[in-house]
């Protein structure tokens, strides 16, 4: 039997919770609760799509036409969304992983990510995946192996599922005071303005309906703890939730109208960034690590019950 196009699959299990890690890209292929997906899935046959689960380093989002300066450097990167002239989401999302631990409630997957042409930095990338009572808890930590210093950013692809159906009669809520205007030719950011009023105002919950978004938003709602969080509710009256810490400034939704006819608007794409689009470029919350430092960042999901 041939090998999934995301390679080995890693799996782990808490209570009735299960997810599933990818060796392409060191991904999240699936998670769920009981019968309820937490997290829109990917079936094992087939080549992720859209980003679904993929660790977006040492960069999300978009760097226009592929050049950035970092340190009195020019820098160019391969154009990877060329019909954009954009270079999207990192350097990592086809590489291959490895498990470096592996438990029944956790695994830690790690990739060594040598100099390139276009990022000519070392980095020791790990991401952990853990299950527990509240969910699943990820933590991306990289180090600059190198001898420089290095710009770097990150970012994670998750889906949250409606359960069953389309994202439409789905109730969203985001508390994010400012939403990055983006110019629909490239993706790339133009300006800033609150939705307070308009489409993308999600601070109470409402249905999310026909909205077409593909936007980041930050100045996120925080709760005592740190967190800020994203909540969507489907048609079977269950509610999951996405959270980041605080290392994470922003968060980009994108309601998947772009994807396969058959996959289109069936899960909303709540994408944890530390930095904006363009950071390479604009610097914005772009993290600056030096030799042998490091950086970690956490983002978790799961279905909201009594536990």
């Amino acid at each position: 039997m041939p090998a999934p196009p995301s390679g080995e699959q890693f799996e782990i299990h808490h209570g009735d919770q299960r997810a599933t890690i990818v060796e392409v890209g060191g991904g999240i292929r699936e998670l769920y609760a009981g019968e309820r997906a937490v997290l829109e899935p990917y079936p094992l046959e087939a080549i992720c799509d859209g980003g679904h689960g993929a660790v977006l380093v040492p960069w999300p989002n978009r760097i226009g036409d592929g050049r950035y300066s970092f340190d009195g450097v020019e820098r160019r990167l391969a154009l990877t969304e060329p019909g954009k002239r954009n270079a999207i989401h990192g350097l990592l999302r086809w590489a291959p992983w490895r498990a470096l631990e592996h438990e029944p409630d956790r695994v830690l997957m790690g990739v060594r990510l040598h100099p390139h042409p276009g990022y000519p930095f070392d980095l020791t990338v790990s991401v952990e995946y853990r299950l527990g009572d509240d969910g699943l808890t990820v933590t991306t930590t990289a180090r600059n192996a190198g001898e420089s210093a290095c710009p770097y950013g990150a970012g994670q692809h998750p889906y949250l599922s409606p359960g069953e159906g389309q994202i439409d009669d789905c109730v969203l809520e985001l508390g994010a005071a400012t939403v990055i205007s983006i110019d629909p030719e490239r993706g790339l950011p133009t300006g800033r303005e609150s939705p307070a009023g308009g489409e993308l105002d999600f601070r109470r919950p409402r249905k999310l309906g026909a909205a077409v978004i593909d936007s980041p938003f930050t100045d996120l709602e925080r709760g005592d703890d740190g967190k800020a969080r994203v909540r969507l509710t489907g048609r079977d009256g269950l509610t999951v939730e996405l959270w980041v810490d605080s290392s994470y400034a922003v968060i980009e939704l994108f309601t998947g109208d772009t994807l396969a006819p058959a996959r289109r608007r069936t899960g909303l794409a709540v994408e944890p960034m530390t930095c904006p689009p363009d950071a390479f470029r604009s610097g914005e919350s772009l993290i600056r690590l030096e030799p042998g430092e490091t950086f970690a960042c956490s983002w978790g999901a799961g279905l909201l019950r009594a536990w």
